[in-house]
């Protein structure tokens, strides 16, 4: 019990303070998961909106397996993003092992098929309300799409939110493609793994405090954004 409360005690007095370490893993977290959301975003949401509007033959298929990505193991990703970026591997000339790059890789990967498929989801609920307007105005795919995409906005948003969620959380992938470096690839999750591991509970319970924080904000933005775009479309 004890040890528990010395644990707490440390811990709130390397958040009040402002600890330089757990100030700079706390960046880089921020610094990886927003850049990996970014880049997921990009690609997922105006994947999801040409799904939601686009007709052919195998579309069920591409969603389905779409949807089966979502839930992609981690370290399987992982895994795969250190054989290609290897010095054996394809990318190995790149040089970006265990650099926050290849961790933005491996990150986008994993939330990449959640933001398409949530933003498929809201797309395809408007594309059903602005269908026949859109196609009486002879409006070319591209604008449609934009006009979904804008439109949605705000479900947009929570579904890149919920991304962003994922990627903050995320610990296998990033630990296998970073290596957990110090000063260079050290991030909330892995630290909190490697802490613990060394019995350092109270460096430990503040990076936890931190990442619960972000886990909490992202949470009241997704739940924000989720009841404005439900009070608009009354």
């Amino acid at each position: 019990m004890n040890d528990i409360l010395q644990g707490l005690s440390q811990a709130a007095q390397l958040v009040i303070t402002g600890d330089a370490d757990l100030v700079e893993i706390t960046a880089l977290s921020l610094q990886v998961s927003l850049g990996a959301t970014v880049i997921a975003s990009v690609i997922g949401l105006p994947l999801g909106a040409w799904l939601a509007v686009n007709r052919f033959r195998a579309r069920r298929f591409v969603i389905a397996l779409l949807n089966a990505f979502m839930g992609l193991p981690p370290v399987v990703v992982g895994l795969i993003v250190y054989v290609l970026f290897s010095r054996s591997g394809p990318f190995g000339v790149l040089g970006l092992l265990f650099t926050p790059t290849a961790m933005v890789i491996a990150q986008v990967i994993i939330i990449t098929p959640i933001i398409a498929s949530v933003a498929h989801q809201a797309i395809r609920e408007l594309w059903a309300d602005y269908h026949d307007l859109l196609i009486s105005l002879n409006a070319t795919r591209g604008q449609r799409i934009r006009t979904l995409l804008w439109d949605g906005r705000r479900a947009l948003m929570t579904a890149s939110l919920a991304g962003f969620g994922r990627a903050i959380g995320e610990v296998g992938a990033i630990m296998i493609v970073g290596g957990n470096i110090d000063h260079a690839t050290r991030v909330l999750t892995t630290a909190i793994a490697l802490e613990t591991g060394k019995g350092e509970f109270g460096m430990a319970l503040a990076l936890g405090f931190v990442l619960i924080a972000v886990a909490v904000l992202v949470n009241l933005g997704v739940h924000f954004l989720s009841r404005t775009e439900r009070g608009s479309r009354w």
